[in-house]
């Protein structure tokens, strides 16, 4: 059998390594061994591998895969066909349909078995970037559903999409906020070129201006090259900014002032850098609100909202559920190279009787799931795991207040996870970063 190109293997366990090492050489032509991923990405563009082999935990006594799902993010934004194969020696299924959501080839239990291990990496191998492409191309399609909310927003949205205009995108988490930035972007006139995106609420203040506005070497330690930051890469198309509320108010004239000027100074230098972008916003806040506690400022909302358009959440397009979610089971049926699979009428039943806090994104991850651990060619109600209670089972009569339900919410997460708190970010459709904050802002 011919050998396989390069492989990358990154693990911490330097006998792991050596054990990985002596199997693949046969089926390899080049192997790269990393016990540490801080020279990963440069490795990667240096290497030009065929397959990664990915250890999900690096950090001593840290075993929540958070880095790797980190890393492989990061790679999938570099090399988006580039396959990767998770190694972690804990099976949780969440955590790999995490890992496969996020764009890995497959996942690897330790301790892990021969073949299984050598057959997972071959085939991965020799995948096409085909399939990862289809895969994005199909999340950045907008489910514009049958009800007049919907059909008020399309309207408005194909008005805009093909204007420069600033535009602000609110609506609760997990209703596709990103999806709909993407579909703008895909109508805009700079459709030509990829949009960028960038979550706000997972940058550290320590590397806000270098990631927004890029860095010169010698900057700062660990600087070790000249590096464009997220508005540079934007030049000439769409840059979209995820969570703005997050922007801690000290940051916020930063960001005031790039949009004010169109240019950026790299941290290290006094240069201005002219910037041509199309800006779009997105939050789950009331930005109005936070400006009368004084959290957020004004003349900033005025500059990102030329324009505002707000999806409904899930449960007030209840029309829209079943269409969803059959959608979603033909999406990850052909992802996952399962048969065609179908709704029983008392799954389609549950679902939309669900009120779906996490909205699209829930029911998303809850299909996925169902797909994924399913046998049969019917999936019937059981298969249907919810991360809360419906509505109708919390106590409505304690809360009065969208903000009562939310800390409810929150509460009862963290009950039902027992304080894992990154269980908890996945069943309510968050990131970890929204998570902190709002434990934060309830004094959880």
């Amino acid at each position: 059998m011919a050998k396989q190109g390069t492989i990358v293997v990154v693990d911490d366990n330097k006998g792991i390594l050596s054990a990985v090492e002596i199997l693949l050489k046969e089926y390899f032509e080049r192997i790269v061994l990393l016990n540490s991923p801080a020279t990963l990405l440069n490795t990667i563009q240096a290497e030009n591998p065929t397959v990664i082999l990915l250890d999900m935990n690096f950090g001593s006594g840290i075993n929540n895969g958070n880095e790797g799902l980190y890393l492989l993010s990061e790679i999938k934004r570099i090399k988006p066909e580039l396959p990767v194969v998770l190694f972690t020696a804990y099976a949780d299924i969440d955590l790999a349909v995490r890992g496969i959501k996020q764009g890995a080839a497959d996942f690897i239990v330790k301790p892990w078995d021969n073949k299984r291990l050598v057959e997972t990496l071959l085939q991965a191998g020799k995948k096409k970037s085909s399939k990862s492409i289809k895969t994005i191309q199909h999340h950045s399609s907008m489910y514009w559903g049958i009800g007049k909310a919907m059909r008020t927003l399309r309207s408005m949205v194909e008005k805009v999409a093909k204007t420069d205009a600033n535009i602000l995108i609110t609506g609760e988490n997990g209703t596709g906020k990103e999806v709909l930035a993407r579909q703008i972007h895909v109508l805009s006139r700079r459709s030509d070129c990829g949009m960028v995106s960038v979550d706000m609420g997972t940058i550290s203040e320590s590397l806000f201006e270098s990631e927004l506005f890029g860095h010169c070497k010698g900057a700062f330690t660990d600087a070790h090259t000249h590096r464009a930051g997220k508005f540079e890469e934007a030049h000439g198309t769409t840059l979209f900014l995820d969570e703005i509320g997050n922007l801690p108010y000290h940051m916020q004239s930063k960001l005031l002032t790039v949009l004010q000027r169109r240019s950026v100074v790299r941290v290290g230098s006094n240069t201005d850098i002219p910037i041509d972008i199309r800006l779009i916003c997105a939050t789950n806040c009331n930005l109005s609100e936070m400006i009368e506690q004084g959290r957020f400022r004004e003349d900033l909302l005025y500059r990102i909202n030329t324009i505002h358009v707000e999806i409904p959440p899930l449960r007030e397009r209840r029309e829209d559920i079943i269409p969803l979610a059959e959608q979603f089971v033909r999406q990850f049926c052909k992802q996952y190279d399962k048969a065609d699979r179908s709704l029983s009428p008392s799954a389609a039943t549950k679902l939309k009787e669900y009120s779906w806090y996490g909205n699209i994104r829930e029911l998303q991850h809850v299909v996925e799931k169902a797909v994924i651990i399913s046998d049969s060619n019917i999936l019937d109600e059981e298969l249907f795991q919810f991360a809360c209670k419906p509505l109708s089972a919390l106590s409505c009569s304690s809360v009065s207040t969208l903000e009562e339900m939310e800390l409810q919410m929150i509460k009862q997460a963290i009950n039902k996870c027992n304080s894992n708190l990154s269980a908890v970010a996945a069943q309510l459709g968050i990131t970890r970063q929204t998570l902190y904050n709002k434990m934060k802002k309830f004094g959880l």
